[in-house]
């Protein structure tokens, strides 16, 4: 489905176009699209720096097209009196902006065709996907993942671990229950807590992104089994909350 803006020459016209960009490169999907164009081509100019998304898109589609239609810059002419340029006569008829000077008037007339044209499976503008472009989008879907996976939600947990007896040596016991590291896992602050005949155990806080770390997993996986089940008899969870 095409996507419109109007008056983009003007800052209203911008003010939309930059709401719209808000955490996106293209307009519409993860690639340069012909959505791209026709909006690019409605912008007389970069945006200014109070449209940083705006200018940001504007400087992408600008560099992806002077690299898929290399040509020579043929906007201004020598002299009052030499024949005007191809380009710039074909840019001047179809009311494009001078950034289009620099490409062929062919180019130009079918750039023109495609502003004209709502049937968006005319015209393949930009051909098939290029290794390039299949790994910028295969890393676009990374960041969004990593996105996700840092706003997913976190938890507080207040852990019980307890020695086989008195003998166990605390600070070796606390050493071994902090190797374990994972991604999402952050170890706390700890103490020691007596519980009789000269036994002490340790009260460890952790916080944990829910998506990427399960408690249980944790206890059952790791602090219980070896060689950390050496000093650790068994771990209890004191609290849990949400943060």
């Amino acid at each position: 489905m095409a996507v419109t803006f109007s008056d983009l020459h003007t800052a209203d016209g911008l003010k939309a176009l930059e709401a719209h960009l808000a955490g996106k490169t293209y307009v519409s999907g993860d690639v340069i699209s012909k959505d791209d164009v026709k909006v690019f081509a409605a912008v007389p100019s970069k945006p200014g720096a109070e449209f940083p998304n705006a200018a940001r898109w504007y400087e992408t589609v600008s560099a992806a097209l002077a690299a898929r239609f290399p040509g020579k810059a043929a906007g201004v002419a020598g002299s009052s009196s030499a024949a005007p340029a191809p380009a710039a006569e074909a840019a001047k008829v179809c009311s494009l902006p001078l950034f289009f000077l620099q490409f062929s008037a062919s180019f130009v007339n079918m750039l023109h065709g495609l502003l004209q044209d709502d049937d968006d499976d005319d015209l393949d503008l930009f051909g098939d996907e290029t290794e390039e472009d299949k790994k910028a989008a295969e890393e676009r879907a990374a960041a969004k993942a990593s996105t996700k996976k840092k706003e997913s939600g976190k938890s507080s947990v207040l852990l019980d671990v307890k020695p086989w007896d008195d003998e166990t040596d605390m600070k070796k016991l606390e050493e071994a229950v902090r190797s374990v590291q994972m991604e999402g896992l952050t170890w706390g602050a700890s103490k020691l807590v007596p519980v009789g005949y000269g036994i002490k155990k340790m009260t460890i806080m952790l916080t944990i992104v829910d998506d990427l770390v399960s408690v249980d997993s944790l206890i059952e996986e790791h602090l219980t089994e070896e060689p950390i089940n050496e000093y650790v008899q068994s771990c209890d969870i004191v609290a849990f909350n949400k943060i």
